[in-house]
């Protein structure tokens, strides 16, 4: 089945887990208490947001890296939210085809992408599929190409994270919205604002 296709049949899906809130993907998470969504955004802002120790990594880079475990993971919710974040992002920097590239990246390449982006992205969704499969010539080949001890750390936390977040959403079988578009007007509040801050309002449907 087509992705389009295949998007389209998510959103006509109904939640199979009772009394969950009217909220869609990782919404639904967050609001079953406030406990939750104070960590899960806080997670977020950690490893896709804050400065992070020996990290070269931008903030569009590492949205590219939780696109690409969420896409590995079939999670739509996810990969179209966090490709619509990192397109806004890489937008604002002046990077060009940002969007052919997270289109790659949704279907499993990595097309576009430098030498160093190309190995981490392979870190990250090695860790995503079978953590214990990660090699020492995995580490070396991202090192040779650019990338700091920290770059690979955070490669390995979004591969980590996103790999619960995508699950959070897909077990609930959380509202998947039907269009990419969706997540446009969210993904400008978070390029601004990051994931805690109250002014980040918008919640597609």
């Amino acid at each position: 089945m087509a992705r389009d296709e295949e998007r389209a049949t998510r959103a006509l899906e109904a939640p199979i887990v009772g009394s969950l809130p009217d909220a869609p993907g990782i919404l639904v998470a967050m609001q079953l208490s406030p406990g939750l969504a104070t960590h899960l955004r806080g997670l977020a802002d950690e490893l896709l947001v804050h400065d992070f120790p020996g990290a070269t990594l931008t903030r569009g880079e590492r949205e590219l890296l939780a696109t690409a475990v969420s896409a590995a993971n079939d999670c739509f919710y996810c990969m179209d939210s966090h490709g619509a974040f990192a397109e806004e992002l890489l937008s604002r920097a002046t990077f060009e085809s940002a969007d052919r590239l997270i289109d790659s990246l949704k279907t499993g390449g990595a097309s576009g992408l430098d030498a160093k982006l190309t190995a981490l992205v392979h870190i990250a969704r090695t860790v995503q599929r079978r953590s214990r499969d990660l090699t020492p010539g995995d580490i070396q080949r991202a090192t040779s190409a650019g990338a700091s001890d920290g770059d690979v750390q955070l490669a390995i936390l979004i591969a980590a994270a996103f790999s619960m977040y995508n699950r959070m959403v897909d077990g609930l079988r959380a509202k998947t919205p039907p269009s990419e578009e969706a997540f446009r007007d969210r993904a400008r509040q978070i390029a601004d604002h990051g994931y805690s801050s109250p002014q980040v309002k918008a919640v597609p449907r």
